[in-house]
């Protein structure tokens, strides 16, 4: 059995254990005269069980060893004295102590076991993430990557042979597979610029208008299969917050979306001033989210049972980590018939005049 206590944690054990046992054998001094000394005993023997669930070891024999020197000293007759009379008050007292201290000692074993278990079950989980991300980047980087090795290899080695739409084609391609590769590099660096919690937002005033437009810009260039409608009042405020984060939460919601709902499906965004909250809504007549996935798609690494192949498990998780750190909250809900509604709400201060964007 391996004992570890630093100075001062060990220090403040021994004044809790200490502490605790006077305690009860205070309280019990005064029951004492109608509950009898043999009921002070259970007392205080609960007292050391309840020490032996939060202490180490050490403190707690201690508290054993006190609260048995207690007892015979001032609760058993004759009282104030380590003189026992009888042979069963002898045998009580022994048996006290004998079982204070087996309890002390199981209880801190049971304790450790448990959190041998606990250590071992966090080691399977990070291990079983290890290999999730992994098999996921894997397939994530290697496909832009192969797609830029493919197309460079094809434009130096067979230029001659190639027309104008030809090279044009696979510059495209190499754009598309560079910009992707780009995205999960960025979804990295930002999942542990949030894990490092050194991340402070850089509110500057922004035209909501303008950034919802390049963002679908952005996403429009995917090639995606999915119609995306934009529902904005032209007259909406400007908003002071940081543009760079509300980008990537705003991309990431619709890369989303285009990535898991079927073809053709329609994604809408809107945006709407709530007396000084920004509320942007994002919402699809796709399949949704399982009901009882629904708390969990947020959560770091995180892929919805049978989804298919690909994903990192990273861009919502880094929605809500961008939203929080602006101090705004991030909502998930299914909508009926079928689809989903994903409803961000931040906090920023307003203004209606333009040219404050200039400043």
């Amino acid at each position: 059995m391996k004992i570890s206590i630093s100075h001062s944690k060990g220090t403040k054990q021994y004044i809790i254990s200490v502490a605790v046992v006077c305690l009860a054998s205070f309280i019990g001094y005064f029951i004492s005269d109608f509950a009898g000394y043999k009921v002070i005993a259970y007392i205080l023997l609960v007292t050391v069980s309840l020490l032996s669930m939060f202490l180490d070891i050490v403190p707690v024999l201690l508290a054993a060893c006190l609260s048995a020197l207690i007892w015979d000293y001032f609760f058993i007759p004759p009282r104030f004295t380590f003189q026992v009379k009888t042979t069963e008050d002898a045998l009580m007292l022994m048996m006290y102590f004998i079982i204070a201290m087996v309890n002390a000692v199981l209880t801190y074993k049971i304790r450790q076991a448990e959190k041998i278990a606990r250590q071992k079950e966090e080691k399977a989980n990070t291990v079983k993430l290890y290999n999730t991300l992994l098999n996921s980047l894997s397939h994530e980087l290697r496909t832009p990557i192969a797609t830029i090795i493919g197309a460079t290899d094809t434009l130096q080695n067979s230029n001659s042979k190639l027309t104008a739409y030809n090279r044009v084609e696979l510059i495209g391609e190499i754009s598309k597979a560079s910009f992707r590769l780009n995205q999960q590099v960025e979804n990295l660096l930002n999942m542990s610029r949030l894990e490092s919690g050194f991340i402070e937002p850089k509110n500057d005033w922004c035209d909501i208008n303008e950034l919802v437009y390049d963002v679908v810009k952005t996403i429009e260039e995917n090639n995606i299969s999915q119609n995306i409608n934009i529902s904005i009042n032209p007259d909406i405020p400007l908003f002071k917050l940081d543009k760079g984060m509300l980008e990537q939460v705003i991309y990431n919601l619709l890369n989303n979306a285009a990535q898991y709902t079927p073809m053709n499906s329609t994604i809408a965004i809107m945006a709407i001033n709530y007396a000084d909250v920004l509320q942007i809504i994002i919402e699809d007549n796709g399949n949704g989210f399982p009901d009882e996935e629904i708390r969990d798609v947020f959560n770091k690494f995180y892929r919805l049972k049978g989804a298919r192949t690909g994903g990192t498990g990273l861009g919502l998780s880094i929605v809500k980590g961008y939203t929080e750190a602006m101090g705004g909250t991030a909502h998930l809900e299914n909508i009926k018939p079928h689809g989903a509604r994903f409803t961000i709400n931040i906090p920023a201060k307003t203004s209606y005049l333009k040219n404050l964007k200039n400043e």
